[in-house]
């Protein structure tokens, strides 16, 4: 049997920016992304805290130490720029490995995003 896991999350994060013309994805600081072990590509749990909106997109990466967090296309609609999120990837994993998994759980500056 699999389960689906909690894989990493970045807490609470400042909407940077919101770019509806852009084809689409979140835009994650590259160092967020590494701390988080989140790829290009990957599919994203969006949680806004302001609003109890949800959505999945997928991430690309964006400068490094720029503390960038943009949502892309239609996403855009669904934040405003200063709101926290919670970004959440998940993996399916067989239940035993899953039993002794940790997932990577990043705490930037709140202020900032930037990794402390």
């Amino acid at each position: 049997m699999q389960i689906e896991v909690v894989k990493s999350k970045i807490h609470r994060v400042k909407v940077t920016g919101a770019d509806l013309n852009y084809i689409g994805s979140i835009t994650i600081d590259e160092d967020l992304m590494d701390a988080a072990n989140i790829i290009r590509g990957e599919k994203v749990q969006i949680v806004n805290n302001n609003n109890g909106e949800r959505l999945e997109t997928y991430a690309i990466p964006g400068p490094r130490g720029s503390g960038e967090l943009t949502l892309n296309g239609a996403a855009a609609r669904k934040v405003a720029v200063g709101d926290v999120l919670i970004l959440i990837t998940y993996a399916w994993m067989h239940l035993e490995e899953a039993k002794g998994f940790n997932p990577a759980l990043v705490f930037p500056n709140e202020e900032t995003n930037l990794l402390n």
